[in-house]
């Protein structure tokens, strides 16, 4: 009876353990005020709806994400820590440091079991797998038609959430991500 018990929770286990397993890689990680938190990653390409707008998974090399959150400290009153940042506009390109040839995308929002909400779309390198990368995130701010500001933020943060930035990663390798696969 004891042995019973004991296999489901050894298969629950082996199949966290399998998840949890699955390579990431962490592109970069950066912090803007009031406290947004972006991680960008490279992840194991996945099968997302609606097919209508997203490249299939056997088209494509990897998953490009940006999770973006409020910080778990230091954060504006009210925000909820560690919640997700809608209404940004995210884009990357992916440039061939061997070839010069790019791919741009724009980054759409994304729910799964793991990161929750994120932006990220599947992309095809531009190039071989085992080349390396220089990844641009462009993150534009909401537009006045997106979010509304009250005046309490205004005049504690100004009239806009965040200012438009860059982030530029050079020398990266998505080839372990590349080679992954989510089954």
């Amino acid at each position: 009876m004891k042995l019973l018990a004991f296999i489901p929770v050894f298969a629950l286990s082996t199949l966290l353990n399998a998840q949890v397993s699955k390579p990431e890689l962490v592109i970069g990680e950066e912090r803007l005020e009031p406290g947004i938190v972006f991680v960008f990653e490279g992840a194991i390409k996945d099968h997302i709806i609606p097919e209508s707008i997203h490249l299939s998974e056997s088209e494509t090399n990897i998953h490009i994400e940006a999770r973006v959150n409020w910080d778990t400290k230091n954060t504006p009153k009210g925000t909820p820590q560690g919640g997700f940042i809608p209404y940004l506009h995210i884009s990357a390109q992916v440039i061939n440091e061997k070839t010069g040839l790019s791919t741009f995308i724009d980054l759409l929002p994304h729910i799964n079991l793991i990161d929750n909400f994120h932006y990220a779309r599947n992309i095809s390198l531009p190039g071989k797998i085992s080349d390396n990368y220089t990844v641009k995130f462009n993150i534009v701010k909401p537009t006045n038609i997106d979010l509304a500001l009250h005046n309490d933020w205004v005049k504690t943060y100004g009239k806009s959430l965040i200012e438009n930035k860059s982030f530029i990663y050079k020398g990266v390798d998505f080839e372990e991500v590349a080679k992954a696969d989510r089954n």
